[in-house]
């Protein structure tokens, strides 16, 4: 049986209704950290996390530089900063140039939670309007972590799925309630 550390996930347009349907079938004692890159406006506000938040059993947060990973929480990049995991697994915050046209960057995100995590982890790539994270959960593939993608059939925008399934060998292609229920059956 395989032990499974953390899940990263990605979204853009589409993203705030994917997530919230995922969240919405998860139990409150599910046990791995869930960090994810949302496409945001560089002024967004954090009431999109509250909004999520109030949808889901797990405790919703910003990230924030140099925090430890805990368990039991879904963590979202910032607005305009790219969202790292650090090999200690704390996070680390950038404002280095835009990846895919996006800041936070779903495969900056991906490829720093690969190195820090390998096997231990599982990607999730969602609806989205770019190929942003499609490198990175191929990085994810290469270090031996789980990748999981939504139906491009069930996305607001399939393009970043597409990609991603043309980019690696992914593990599992699901609409996103069945992402939810696979992913609390770990």
């Amino acid at each position: 049986m395989r032990k499974f550390e953390a899940v990263v996930m990605g979204a853009s347009s589409g993203g705030w209704e994917v997530l919230s349907e995922i969240f919405q079938v998860m139990a409150g004692d599910f046990s791995l950290p869930i960090i994810v890159a949302q496409h945001l406006h560089p002024l967004q506000n954090v009431s999109s996390w509250d909004f999520l938040g109030a949808r889901c059993a797990l405790t919703c947060k910003e990230a924030e530089e140099k925090e430890p990973i805990a368990a039991g929480y879904i963590y979202f990049a910032p607005a305009n900063y790219h969202l790292l995991i650090e090999k200690d697994r704390t996070f680390s915050l950038s404002v280095d140039e835009r990846v895919n046209f996006s800041r936070p960057s779903i495969d900056v995100l991906f490829e720093s939670a690969a190195e820090a995590y390998g096997a231990g982890l599982i990607g999730v790539v969602l609806s989205g309007a770019n190929r942003d994270g499609a490198d990175g959960l191929k990085r994810i593939k290469d270090c031996h972590g789980l990748a999981i993608v939504q139906d491009p059939a069930t996305a607001q925008t399939e393009y970043m799925p597409r990609a991603a399934i043309a980019a690696t060998a992914v593990d599992q292609i699901l609409a996103p309630s069945a992402i939810g229920h696979f992913l609390s059956t770990l």
